[in-house]
């Protein structure tokens, strides 16, 4: 077995790295001093051209993992992470959102600590708290929602599908565009109100970000119209806020 080059390690350190939401702006600091400083980037299908512009210096390999299309197999991804720690020093593994929220970060975390090489995550912006901006509707609110629960439709080979959802005041439900019609339906089926209200968010934080404001009986209906990444939001909290509300509400604290 040869040695490794005199000055460094036998492997490199990979970084499981969250690209937030898509506007490259909305990258952590640390996320941008990282890629600046890659040899090499390994990202998914929604990281934008705007937040790979952070990283000019850097080989860029994409590892697109999208529902409905042809994609990397988790597998292959994991390899060619192993295989890149051993040729460079410093590997980005970039995801859309945060690298820990439905990232699949545990089966990478697995090869590159069963590998031997050493790995760092760093945080970035999930696409839910990217939508509570931009709708400017908190995913909690008193006396309202108390508890939100993030949930997808996506589930691991030979595991049986969800036939129900959670109990909580919020749901956000990540890439839900498909699932529309069975989560309103579920819901409903549930005893939830067909005139609850759902935000739909379609490309969130980016030029062409679209907002949907609908009831969970619309919703029923479907999205075959929206095309791009979309989170779909359910709850009391996205009741469209009154004049009459806030009002009410300064009276309480008042009355304190």
């Amino acid at each position: 077995m040869s040695s490794p080059p005199s000055g460094r390690n036998s492997t490199g350190k990979v970084y499981l790295l969250g690209a937030g939401p898509g506007a490259a702006d909305l990258i952590t600091v640390r996320g941008a001093r990282i890629l600046a400083q890659a040899e090499v980037v390994l990202h998914d299908a929604l990281v934008t051209e705007e937040v790979l512009q952070l990283c000019p210096q850097a080989v860029r390999i994409s590892v697109g993992k999208r529902s409905g299309q042809r994609s990397t197999a988790q597998a292959t991804i994991n390899q060619r992470l192993v295989e890149c720690a051993r040729e460079y020093r410093l590997v980005v593994r970039l995801k859309g959102g945060d690298p820990m929220l439905f990232g699949r970060a545990d089966e990478e975390l697995r090869a590159l600590e069963a590998a031997g090489i050493e790995v760092e995550v760093i945080p970035g912006i999930t696409t839910a708290l990217a939508a509570a901006a931009s709708t400017k509707q908190p995913l909690t609110k008193r006396g309202v929602a108390r508890s939100v629960a993030f949930f997808t439709s996506s589930v691991a080979p030979g595991h049986p599908e969800q036939s129900t959802l959670p109990d909580c005041d919020t749901l956000v439900q990540y890439m839900g565009g498909k699932e529309a019609v069975a989560t309103a339906r579920k819901l409903l089926s549930q005893g939830r109100s067909p005139r609850l209200p759902v935000i739909v968010v379609e490309n969130c934080s980016r030029p062409d970000e679209r907002i949907l404001r609908l009831r969970l009986d619309e919703l029923e209906q479907g999205l075959s119209h929206c095309h791009g990444p979309v989170l779909v939001m359910i709850g009391e909290a996205f009741a469209a806020r009154t004049y009459a509300e806030h009002a009410a509400t300064l009276a309480m604290q008042e009355e304190k």
